[in-house]
């Protein structure tokens, strides 16, 4: 119901700047960057585009999968703009994408990039221990994935509610991609559910937990706990663990979108080297293009120190949706 009214909505809008000489266009993006970097892209957007009005919602990555993926036959989405390679992969393989090659393709890893051109990455996020610094200093926290489970942390942990949530899938889906076997991996998730105390519905209910339970602590993109530290004055601070898993953030253009070719120019809008240092600037996003200038980054993201898990992507995606299932039935048992 919400998303008819959205559309409705786009549609009225569309139809009111046809015949008032407002904006004679729409694109309509889905996306889990957040209202903050939604709104101010709309604002940019249309700044350069007077004549195209930008229509998003925000929702979870996966979320955004099962609309696009809902809607396959007449879809009304133009553009996806953030989510894990993997879910790009799994939409790519149901043909839920469609081909298109931004000039700066170039500019990307073979691994950041769909070998057909329907999706390229935008950012690039290590998972990182998300923390309270009034509570805690970095080296007082868990400093390996394992502490996670240490004893001295029962009940301190705080979840993002992960099926919704491409970050936290993937986090998910690395713990048993490292463990010696699936059921080893497993049995190692059961061990944190048991230590996790709550699991908040969406990213700022979690940092919002987190700032007002300062013994808590859980598991985000590094990213984002920079922005919300720098830019919004949160008491955050984070840990990289050893071997860490690193998310490829993509967009792509939907097969069909109702309004592709402004789907295209949002795409190269967004991903324009300027834009992308904006972002690095105002979001704490780190640019997956090898051809933006370090010097225009801001200085924590120049030094950043990453160990990188080495990752099967494409046994990853292939397991993805059956491990999540599984972890909902044996794990979490809708808690």
């Amino acid at each position: 119901m919400r998303f008819r009214t959205a559309l409705a909505m786009a549609l009225a809008t569309l139809a009111a700047g046809c015949s008032s000489g407002g904006p004679a266009a729409v694109v309509v993006v889905y996306s889990p960057h957040g209202s903050d970097v939604l709104r101010d892209y709309e604002a940019r957007f249309e700044a350069a585009y007077p004549e195209c009005d930008v229509q998003w919602l925000d929702m979870g990555a996966k979320d955004v999968y099962n609309r696009v993926r809902a809607s396959q036959s007449r879809p009304a989405c133009d553009v996806w703009w953030g989510a894990p390679s993997t879910l790009f992969d799994q939409a790519a393989k149901e043909d839920l994408l469609a081909v298109y090659a931004p000039e700066w393709a170039n500019a990307l890893a073979p691994s950041y990039k769909d070998a057909e051109h329907r999706w390229h990455a935008t950012f690039v996020s290590p998972l990182a221990i998300l923390y309270n610094d009034r509570q805690y200093k970095e080296d007082e926290v868990p400093q390996t994935w394992d502490a996670l489970l240490d004893d001295a942390w029962k009940g301190k942990i705080a979840l993002r509610k992960p099926l919704p949530s491409g970050t936290m899938r993937t986090f998910i889906c690395a713990m048993i991609e490292r463990a010696e076997s699936e059921d080893a991996g497993f049995e190692w998730l059961a061990k944190l559910h048991a230590a996790t105390a709550e699991y908040p519905e969406n990213p700022n209910l979690l940092y919002d937990h987190i700032k007002r339970n300062p013994e808590r602590i859980s598991v985000w993109i590094q990213p984002d706990i920079v922005m919300q530290h720098d830019l919004n004055g949160f008491p955050f601070g984070y840990h990289i663990p050893p071997q860490t898993p690193v998310l490829t953030d993509g967009i792509a253009l939907i097969n069909g979108a109702p309004h592709a070719d402004w789907g295209k120019k949002f795409i190269d809008f967004v991903t324009r080297p300027d834009e992308l240092v904006h972002q690095a600037e105002a979001y704490a996003k780190m640019p997956a293009r090898s051809d933006i200038p370090k010097d225009q980054l801001p200085e924590w993201m120049r030094n950043v120190d990453i160990d990188a898990m080495d990752i099967d992507w494409a046994r990853f995606a292939e397991n993805e949706t059956a491990w999540c299932a599984r972890w909902e039935q044996e794990v979490y048992r809708g808690e």
